[in-house]
């Protein structure tokens, strides 16, 4: 029997997401919560440790402190075996500056790759909501013979811009271009309305990640991106095949939900992939048993509904009270929601208070905001403009411990 090859994954979570505004305000973009009792980086560190990828090291740099105490208290490993995931932040080891971008994060930090000895190199963003096993992605680079293999997913040519676009060879998996958000992206010979866009999931042949990355860091032109220098170079070089993450199959999962990912990296795309999980039948399904999202929960007690409280078509969290209604939401925990309020359509972040009388619509409130008595949020755009952040689809936000105007 042929050894299991030596793997180390590197998940890449150092965005600012300033998209993300203002819940990136005072946490790094995968730090922010998500579908009540995750982070975002959950989800992620939960597909490479139910595939298999057990030594992982997080890169991060923006505002962090969240998001370094996050992955020490939650994802412990047993060391008894060698396996971990730790945080890595911005170390300055090439001098005094922080990274260039996401390739020089890479390359800044090879002294975990030389430590470890990888025979190959899984490359990973941390913002993204999906689930997927690395290793059937692993298994066609090492068929394939590829110095690099990149995860893609079709997505309507409109959206093309937002994504590095992939374009095949007509008769194999070989990426014959790579271009980084273009205006006029190739499509799909299949499908001309679609085009192969990459999800940020990368696995790397160890030698040919450290030949790029330093051919890289010598370029003073190169702007030291995974997808803007690195996969250009080796898809230049014939050395890149794609991964259809259609072709990935994950335990426990439904037809419905069957090649779910979402990239929430904006306000609007954030609360969509939150309505996405609270249909009867949901798009994307948090109770596979199968492929669980891990994450640590603090202990609060169950959550309880008096004075004639409800929750339709919503997730409600431990620890909150209800005594208004909820509808069509996703609630965290420690959430109070006092009687007469009505909250529809919001998702709403640990420790939030909406008073009696007010209402909650079409909105995200951080944690700890508090709504006043009788006070309203998405119900005014005007007045919610005054001091909320309203997105391009009408979704208002407000940041962590704001207090809403009366």
């Amino acid at each position: 029997m042929a050894a299991k090859p030596r793997v180390l994954g590197i998940v890449l979570a150092g965005g600012e997401g300033k998209r993300l505004m203002p819940l990136t305000a005072d946490r790094a973009k995968p730090a922010v919560p998500f579908g009540g009792v995750y982070r975002l980086v959950d989800f992620v560190l939960s597909n490479l440790v139910n595939g298999g990828i057990q030594r992982i090291c997080v890169l991060t740099q923006y505002k962090s402190h969240s998001l370094d105490r996050h992955i020490s208290t939650t994802w412990r490993l047993t060391g008894l075996l060698g396996d971990y995931v730790t945080p890595v932040p911005a170390q300055q080891r090439l001098g005094p500056r922080w990274y260039l971008g996401s390739a020089d994060a890479i390359y800044q930090s090879l002294n975990l790759v030389h430590d470890e000895q990888p025979d190959y190199v899984v490359v990973f963003g941390a913002d993204h909501v999906y689930r997927m096993d690395p290793w059937q992605m692993l298994r066609q680079h090492i068929a394939g013979g590829a110095g690099v293999t990149v995860a893609g997913i079709k997505v309507p040519r409109d959206q093309a811009s937002s994504f590095g676009v992939i374009s095949t060879d007509a008769r194999s998996d070989k990426i014959s271009e790579f271009l980084e958000k273009p205006s006029d992206p190739p499509v799909l010979a299949s499908d001309p309305d679609h085009v192969f866009a990459s999800m940020g999931n990368y696995i790397f042949s160890t030698d040919v990640l450290l030949e790029a990355l330093r051919e890289d860091a010598a370029d003073e032109d190169s702007v030291h991106d995974m997808g803007g220098s690195i996969l250009p170079l080796l898809t230049a070089r014939g050395q890149a095949q794609v991964y259809d993450f259609d072709a990935n199959e994950v335990p426990g999962e439904s037809e419905r939900d069957h090649g779910y990912w979402r990239d929430v990296g904006t306000l609007d795309a954030y609360y969509d992939a939150h309505m996405d999980l609270i249909s009867p039948e949901p798009v994307f399904n948090l109770y596979n048993r199968d492929w669980p999202i891990f994450t640590k929960q603090a202990q609060r007690p169950p959550a309880k509904f008096v004075a004639g409280g409800i929750a339709n078509e919503s997730m409600v969290s431990a620890g909150g009270v209800f005594a208004g209604q909820v509808a069509n939401s996703v609630v965290a925990p420690g959430v109070v929601i006092e009687e007469g309020a009505m909250v529809q359509g919001a998702v709403l972040l640990e420790g939030v208070r909406v008073g009696r009388g007010a209402v909650v619509r079409q909105a995200i409130l951080d944690k700890n905001v508090v709504v006043p008595p009788g006070a309203t949020i998405g119900v005014n755009p005007e007045h919610d403009a005054e001091y909320c952040t309203i997105s391009p689809e009408g979704i208002v936000a407000l940041g962590k411990g704001q207090r809403v105007r009366e």
